[in-house]
């Protein structure tokens, strides 16, 4: 019986010993641009394939917030992200290192016409 529970002890040590990696890469988009983004894309920075539209049919009105949850290679934390705004412009942000990004906040400065990423 001891052996068992020294066993089990060790398992779970060993375990606990390794950060937990799945999911790692899902992250909070905030959209602060003032339009609303009916698209957004994410694929590994070494992809040339955008895959499917993470948000399916839903849209992301501007102030709102949404969980961007996928499933990525447990090793791979360098992804490029594109969101497709209604009236179909479209912005990129490139390489982003989403094992260590919890949100990504979306702005657009009308003064210059220029959208921006900002991560924490």
């Amino acid at each position: 019986m001891m052996r068992k529970l020294l066993a089990a002890a060790g398992v779970m040590l060993t375990l606990a010993a390794f950060p937990a990696v799945a999911a790692d890469q899902d992250f909070t988009l905030k959209n602060q641009t003032g339009y609303t983004i009916e698209q957004v894309y994410v694929a590994a920075s070494k992809s040339n394939d955008w895959e499917e539209d993470v948000m399916g049919d839903d849209v992301l009105k501007t102030g709102a917030n949404v969980d961007i949850t996928f499933d990525a290679a447990e090793n791979v934390c360098r992804f490029d992200i594109k969101v497709v705004y209604d009236d179909k412009e479209e912005a990129i942000w490139s390489n982003l290192d989403l094992c260590t990004i919890s949100a990504v906040t979306v702005r657009y400065n009308r003064s210059t016409g220029a959208t921006s990423a900002v991560t924490e």
